[in-house]
């Protein structure tokens, strides 16, 4: 018989399996939008998932893939709800997103930047950041649009070995 541990660990084991639809090389937890997963009393599974800005058009995609894992694996009913509240941070992705981030020639975001609570000040300077080239390392690299295939990366070029990578901005 399973127990309603086992219940909730086999229904996030298969969650925290999905692939991002942007990121297909991260999964839904290692990019830290995977946020909780529930099984209630009458066996209706809750997952919890973080958009990584307000407005992400991956979150349809999101939701429709886990719940689609979800109902495969025998949940009959399943519920995403959408979480908003922390925000996410690209401090949630885990160091074996980071990992597969840089496998895959692409720059893991920074360390997220740090504010006090209240009004989000404007800065109007661009924002000068040293992102080492996911494959040789060198830290000499240009930015080359602020914007990639999704507004949550932009393009760099490295100087050093001239190749160009993608980087996720730190949100």
């Amino acid at each position: 018989m399973v127990t309603a541990v086992q219940d909730v660990q086999r229904a996030w084991h298969i969650a925290e399996q999905v692939p991002d639809p942007e990121l297909p090389m991260l999964t839904l937890a290692d990019l830290g939008v995977l946020r909780g997963v529930e099984v209630g009393g009458d066996g209706t599974v809750v997952a919890r998932l973080t958009p990584t800005y307000s407005g992400c058009p991956a979150m349809a995609e999101m939701r429709a893939d886990v719940a689609a894992r979800l109902r495969d694996a025998g949940y009959a009913r399943v519920e995403i709800r959408t979480v908003l509240d922390p925000p996410w941070t690209s401090d949630w992705i885990t160091p074996e997103g980071r990992r597969k981030l840089t496998e895959h020639g692409i720059a893991p975001p920074g360390a997220a930047p740090r504010r006090a609570a209240g009004p989000v000040p404007l800065v109007l300077a661009p924002t000068r950041r040293t992102v080492a080239c996911p494959r040789c390392g060198a830290a000499d690299t240009e930015e080359t649009s602020r914007f990639s295939a999704t507004s949550c990366k932009a393009l760099y070029r490295c100087r050093a070995c001239r190749e160009p990578f993608e980087y996720v901005k730190e949100i």
